[in-house]
């Protein structure tokens, strides 16, 4: 099965704002149309995003926000408001076969992989980065997060991702909006496999994103892709603001590897992760955390896929700043200095 890049926002063209998982804050979604707006991308807000309730919408009204924002010609781009942990109940009652007749880049993550897996498996190049917290938090959007949000808006391809000068894991607090605490970013490092026969550069589509998400597809098994089309693919993965302790991702990597999953990827590539969160129920080391999961990933790498590739520290998911990461898109990883680039063929 081929792969479509929907195109780049047209002129005449607007962001569809959809909330298929949280309902949103009005003054958050302002800041978010201001900002967009500076971009050069005008808005408009779909039923389900428009603020006058504290619950979600339905289900099936969350999905006919998606089909319907996807079917206007209009529309050049859709984004999601923010994630949260419901989506998978939305993904039954969408038509496939209407997103594939209008493909149009979707902008979301976390709990909005769930529609991006959906989307990989029928063929569309999907993106990261929502309305919260990618573009408001802040006292101004982050020229990294601009930087990149702007190529995925405005042109064929991300091309090359460079790390960002600093990142954060700090929670940002809306109310007092107090500047966070940023810290120097370390290179990004790869490990290759001992089958690998060296460091030659790996590229493959993307598949995976958010762990947490990445679980749930494999628990439900409704919404899998064939195991044949992962073959020579990348494995993206970031742990979010849920900090799994390591040991349980490497379980998850593991059945993956039982299942015959695992050793179809011909690389990896991780997502710096974070380690703070108002609600965590452990204590991670913030120091150590990221080698253990390294750690972990190399370990099952190495049991079941040892001809791949891994990257580690790459600046998408729950940190900011962050480049939206293309899924379905064309990722080459070069093990030789970490290089990361994303393409459409």
């Amino acid at each position: 099965m081929s792969f479509t890049t929907p195109p780049p926002l047209g002129d005449e063209q607007v962001v569809a704002i959809v909330a298929p998982s949280r309902p949103t804050d009005e003054t958050k979604l302002q800041i978010g149309r201001d900002r967009l707006a500076a971009l050069g991308a005008e808005t408009r807000v779909f039923p389900t995003a428009t603020p006058d309730s504290d619950e979600p919408a339905s289900p099936a009204a969350r999905a006919a926000d998606i089909e319907d924002a996807f079917a206007d010609s209009a529309v050049g781009a859709v984004m999601a408001y923010t994630g949260g942990d419901d989506q998978l109940r939305v993904l039954r009652h969408l038509d496939g076969d209407i997103l594939a007749a209008n493909p149009t880049r979707f902008f979301g993550y976390s709990d909005n992989d769930n529609l991006r897996l959906l989307l990989w498996n029928h063929g569309i190049v999907s993106f990261g980065a929502c309305i919260h917290p990618d573009v408001i938090c802040d006292g101004e959007l982050h020229s990294y997060t601009a930087r990149y949000l702007q190529r995925a808006l405005f042109e064929e391809s991300l091309g090359p991702v460079e790390p960002a000068p600093e990142w954060t894991d700090d929670w940002f607090d809306f109310e007092t909006r107090d500047p966070r605490e940023w810290r120097d970013t370390p290179a990004p490092e790869t490990w290759v496999g001992p089958e690998a026969g060296g460091d030659e550069p790996v590229s493959g589509r993307v598949w995976g994103g958010t762990f947490a998400i990445i679980k749930w597809h494999l628990q439900t098994d409704r919404y899998l892709p064939n195991p044949e089309r992962l073959d020579g693919s990348i494995l993206a993965l970031e742990t979010s603001e849920d900090v799994p302790p390591p040991r349980e991702v490497g379980y998850t990597l593991r059945a993956m590897g039982e299942r015959g999953l695992l050793e179809r990827f011909d690389g990896v590539i991780l997502g710096r992760p974070r380690t703070n969160a108002p609600t965590l129920e452990w204590d991670p080391n913030p120091e150590t955390y990221p080698d253990e999961l390294n750690s972990v990933v190399t370990r099952e790498l190495e049991r079941y896929a040892p001809d791949a590739v891994a990257g580690f520290g790459y600046d998408f998911g729950h940190t900011e700043p962050s480049f939206p990461l293309p899924l379905g898109a064309v990722a080459t990883l070069d093990p030789a200095d970490g290089a990361l680039r994303f393409g459409r063929d």
